[in-house]
């Protein structure tokens, strides 16, 4: 799930490869408000995953979000 996380990052919010980490904090890699609402529109979009913006607002840390999506995937 890191793999896929890191594409949609890096392809749809255009987020430098070089800066995403599972330690990465999402101010380290640039995700800002917006970009927080607009990962998770692609995650329900394109994975049907549900996971609110306020959600992924309040993960600490790349691997955080990846771990949301790992449980909500499991409901699936």
């Amino acid at each position: 799930m890191f793999d896929t996380l890191r594409n949609i990052l890096v392809d749809k919010l255009k987020v430098s490869p070089d800066l995403i980490t599972a330690e990465a904090t999402p101010e380290e890699i640039d995700l800002d408000s917006l970009a927080i609402v607009e990962l998770s529109l692609v995650l329900q979009k394109e994975l049907g995953i549900e996971i609110s913006d306020d959600e992924l607002t309040e993960a600490e840390t790349v691997g955080d979000i990846v771990r949301l999506m790992d449980e909500r995937s499991a409901r699936v």
